[in-house]
């Protein structure tokens, strides 16, 4: 992949990745917020909490399907301006949920808004590792991957207090006001990035390739299950930990520091080889959940699993990322946007079966699913592996002499 920056001056893309990282943040804050709003949603929209977690379902299936396809559309397009337009588009929307009182519109836009947040996405990928240089692109994908941990752990609880305190909508001007300021940063400080060339079909031919369809079927395994057992991680607390209440938010807090650590440390890790970290990862997750079963009635034990598990999880991020893209070869740029599919693919698939298992096996049932999930995903995340990218990579954002970090 060809970089915009002649010169990579450590300040110039501290400042860019700095950017991407606050844009991830809040967009990450905009999808998980519903989660901690939904009752209020329900209520001010008419409906049933049941009916309102459609919103969640719809902004999934649009960064899923759509998140693809905006990035096929807008391939030949400067990352720049796809950035901007996204984050522009993404204000509207947002604006338009705040004003209605329609849950149907309220859905469409949440569907909308998944489409931009798959294109964001990639554009902020290609962006981030057109930064740097070929050694730190691991680092530069965590960066971009720390935004949506950081969301999850500080932005959404923050977020769901103002909720409490002001209302959704109230919730949700906060996240436009931080989304302006992530517009304003996009336009005043990131350079212009030129597409990797190639149109949607040729890139799509390389993208597809079952090489890289394997390290997807690995994203989705890794985050279904991960979330078969954090969906439904309070009801686990509240019957085996015996935490409920307020305390349940120090727990929370502690996973999402982890996770937030654990995306960052994952960036050096895909620096060094990708290939060992994404089963090393994986063994480390099944292993914390199993401990998460074995020790989840000892509260300071429990605190203990969820760092691990959060760390260990997380920090696979940037190593799938780093895989895919690598492996799509001159597919690079389309491919960009596909690990959040799978992964959105792998949350859906996750939850249900969680879901499914604590109503047949009680609060344990959505960790052991989670676990026997993981257990499937490890010889998958071994075998992966032995996988290696085109000969004619020209689009890679590593260099072919850097195959032994892979």
């Amino acid at each position: 992949m060809t970089s915009p920056y002649p010169a990579r001056t450590s300040a110039r893309t501290n400042l860019v990745l700095a950017t991407l990282f606050l844009s991830m943040f809040v967009l990450g804050s905009a999808e998980l917020l519903v989660v901690g709003v939904l009752d209020l949603m329900a209520t001010d929209l008419r409906v049933s909490i049941a009916t309102a977690g459609g919103l969640v379902t719809a902004f999934a299936v649009g960064v899923a399907i759509g998140g693809p396809l905006l990035t096929a559309l807008t391939i030949r397009i400067d990352r720049r301006t796809v950035l901007a337009a996204a984050l522009a588009l993404f204000l509207a929307c947002t604006v338009v949920a705040v004003l209605t009182d329609q849950f149907w519109l309220v859905v469409a836009v949440r569907a909308v808004t998944g489409a931009l947040h798959g294109l964001f996405i990639a554009a902020a990928f290609a962006t981030a590792v057109a930064a740097v240089s070929p050694d730190r692109v691991g680092r530069a994908i965590s960066i971009v991957v720390s935004g949506v941990a950081v969301s999850a752990a500080v932005g959404v609880p923050l977020g769901t207090l103002l909720g409490q305190a002001v209302g959704w909508r109230g919730a949700f001007v906060a996240v436009v006001v931080a989304a302006v300021l992530a517009l304003i940063g996009t336009l005043a400080l990131v350079p212009a990035t030129a597409s990797a060339g190639g149109g949607a079909t040729n890139q799509a031919r390389h993208a597809f390739a079952p090489r890289v369809l394997a390290v997807l079927l690995l994203c989705a395994l890794a985050f279904a299950s991960h979330f078969a057992a954090l969906t439904y991680i309070v009801p686990f607390l509240g019957a085996v930990t015996g935490i409920s209440g307020a305390p349940v938010s120090a727990f929370l807090l502690a996973y999402g520091v982890a996770t937030a650590l654990g995306s960052i440390l994952g960036g050096r890790l895909a620096d060094r080889s990708a290939t060992r970290t994404l089963p090393v990862a994986a063994a480390g997750a099944a292993v914390a959940l199993l401990a998460l079963y074995l020790l989840g009635t000892i509260a300071a034990l429990t605190v203990l699993a969820l760092l691990i598990w959060g760390a260990f999880a997380w920090s696979m991020a940037p190593s799938l990322q780093y895989r895919v893209v690598t492996l799509a070869g001159p597919g690079g740029q389309l491919a960009q946007s596909l690990p959040a599919s799978a992964i959105n693919i792998g949350i859906a698939v996750g939850s249900l079966a969680g879901g499914a298992a604590i109503h047949q096996y009680g609060a344990t049932g959505p960790v052991l699913t989670g676990l026997g999930i993981a257990l499937v995903a490890i010889p998958i995340a071994w075998a992966t592996g032995a996988l290696r990218p085109p000969r004619t990579a020209s689009a890679e954002p590593v260099t072919e002499g850097s195959e032994l970090r892979r």
